[in-house]
């Protein structure tokens, strides 16, 4: 079972700004892209951004489009999301997701990051 590493959480004040990482196994190929999603207490989980390998263009939703920039290193199968200007409603757990070769949607997850974000 293919496992993504998550890291780069914690607390920050609003305006502040967070890196997340995210680590796919080398052993996974053909990959497709990598997204980020996230999770309020008591809310559905929604979609943040994404990635797609094959020449790295990014989607944001429109909730942080302007404050977020999701990136990939040039090897190896990592990604980052690198949160600014944060705001309270930016706290959730954010969950990064990965979709490889034949899959109709994202094939793996990772635990989730806890932000927080304090006004």
């Amino acid at each position: 079972q293919v496992q993504l590493v998550e890291s780069g959480g914690g607390l920050v004040q609003a305006g502040g700004s967070l890196r997340l990482s995210c680590a796919a196994p080398r052993r996974t190929i053909g990959n497709v892209a990598m997204a980020w999603f996230r999770q309020a207490p008591g809310k559905e989980r929604e979609f943040v951004a994404h990635l797609r390998w094959s020449g790295g263009s990014t989607y944001y939703a429109d909730s942080v489009k302007g404050r977020f920039r999701m990136s990939r290193e040039k090897t190896g199968n990592t990604v980052h999301l690198q949160m600014d200007s944060l705001k309270t409603e930016d706290t959730a757990v954010y969950y990064c997701a990965l979709q490889t070769q034949g899959a109709s949607g994202y094939n793996y997850w990772g635990q989730g990051v806890q932000v927080s974000v304090s006004s």
